[in-house]
């Protein structure tokens, strides 16, 4: 007599083909496939769907889109774990409160606005303001690991969390970041592999050398990364970071205060 494994095989997974489905019955479709009992989901033929995996709860769920989504992927989300199989657009896991996306390509725009617990991990690069008022929740504390470059603002008004910039491909004469990383940042920290251009900086930015316990975080928090993307640790570790963090509580107090 044969025993069926209780690990998960491509038999348990479900499928849902999104070509031409419209988000609102596709997320419909997928809320129907969690209340139905099924904790492995693929959505096949994504092309821009907004708003997937919204609201979902449930830690032992795993959604696997093949395709690329639209905005606000994850938002709200706590608990579930999306993996994208390509790139993704804007505006990923806002106010997440928890769970895990990992993305296999690019990101766009405004990843983990407010976000308030969960990981973000995108294996290439990323928009504009990722980690905008991130900020963590109670005893959560959310984490974005970005493996490429970044543009602008990243981490701005940035309030709690963990945000770690690696920039693994690198490219001769450019910055593994934007302008403006870390503007009017008064919470959280981010780590950024190799050097920092001061001049980059938000003027409410210390930079610093990771002391004991940040190099603990770090390596907790790329284990799962490397992981994820089956990169080798030591490799990734190997080249030094930089931590940045707040200068002052109130950057601004001054603006609005006498």
């Amino acid at each position: 007599m044969t025993h069926r494994s209780h690990a998960r095989s491509e038999e348990d997974m479900h499928e849902i083909d999104a070509k031409g489905v419209y988000y609102r019955v596709l997320n419909e479709r997928v809320r129907a496939a969690m209340a139905a009992g099924h904790k492995d989901i693929l959505l096949k033929n994504v092309n821009g769907q907004y708003y997937i995996g919204d609201g979902l709860r449930g830690g032992d769920v795993k959604i696997t889109v093949e395709g690329v989504p639209g905005n606000d992927l994850a938002a709200f989300m706590d608990g579930p774990t999306i993996i994208v199989r390509g790139n993704a657009q804007d505006n990923i896991g806002n106010t997440m409160n928890g769970g895990k996306v990992v993305i296999h390509g690019n990101a766009g725009d405004v990843l983990g606005y407010g976000m308030r617990g969960g990981k973000l991990h995108i294996l290439g690069d990323v928009g504009y303001r990722v980690g905008i008022h991130m900020k963590g929740y109670k005893k959560q504390t959310p984490v974005i690991v970005c493996g490429g470059g970044a543009g602008d603002f990243f981490g701005e008004y940035m309030a709690g969390g963990v945000l770690i910039l690696l920039g693994l491909k690198e490219e001769s004469g450019r910055p593994i970041a934007g302008d403006y990383l870390g503007t009017g940042m008064h919470g959280g920290v981010i780590f950024v592999r190799g050097d920092v251009d001061r001049t980059r900086c938000g003027a409410e930015v210390g930079i610093t050398a990771p002391n004991d316990d940040d190099m603990k975080t770090l390596k907790e928090c790329l284990t799962d990364f490397c992981n994820d993307f089956s990169l080798n640790l030591d490799s990734v570790m190997k080249k030094g970071f930089k931590k940045l963090s707040p200068a002052s509580l109130r950057p601004y107090g001054n603006l609005y205060a006498y």
